[in-house]
């Protein structure tokens, strides 16, 4: 477990930078994780930052469009670029960003081959809100976010 405090854009990026750095020990091809997805639930309310920080992830993994919450159309999967060392050790080459807070049921998300998904060990996925699909989530990083009194603070709590 880790704890951060973000007060800036740029410090939360280099919490991300950190977090895809560590991310290492949980890849297909370290040996920890074998065959599957590493998948990142992202927790806290509106506002919290969720979608902020998956923005910093796909900056740090050389993702090179735009990354835009997918509220509306649940999922948006992203090319991962090699860009460096870590990148290229990482051996994802998609990054996938789901947001579960318009799902009434975890069908929604099934429908969308969420099996298949979770299943290819080349994909690194982050999903906003997991608590609403919790039946069909599998084992995963925890990453809580939460804004602090000063509404430009946050606290990045990751629980490997």
């Amino acid at each position: 477990m880790s704890k951060h405090i973000s007060n800036s854009l740029e410090e939360t990026q280099k919490i991300a930078d950190d977090f895809v750095h560590s991310l290492f020990s949980l890849c297909p091809t370290s040996g920890k994780v074998s065959g599957k997805a590493v998948v990142v639930g992202l927790y806290g309310e509106l506002g919290a930052g969720k979608t902020a920080f998956m923005q910093c992830i796909a900056k740090a993994l050389g993702v090179g469009e735009k990354v835009l919450s997918p509220t509306f159309v649940i999922m948006k999967i992203y090319d991962i670029t090699k860009i460096d060392d870590i990148s290229s050790k990482l051996n994802f080459d998609h990054l996938i960003h789901v947001d579960a807070y318009r799902m009434d049921s975890s069908d929604e998300l099934l429908h969308l081959g969420w099996q298949e998904i979770i299943s290819n060990p080349k994909n690194l996925i982050l999903i906003e809100w997991p608590e609403r699909v919790t039946d069909v989530m599998p084992e995963h990083t925890r990453v809580n976010l939460r804004v602090l009194s000063d509404e430009n603070s946050r606290e990045i709590e990751i629980l490997e």
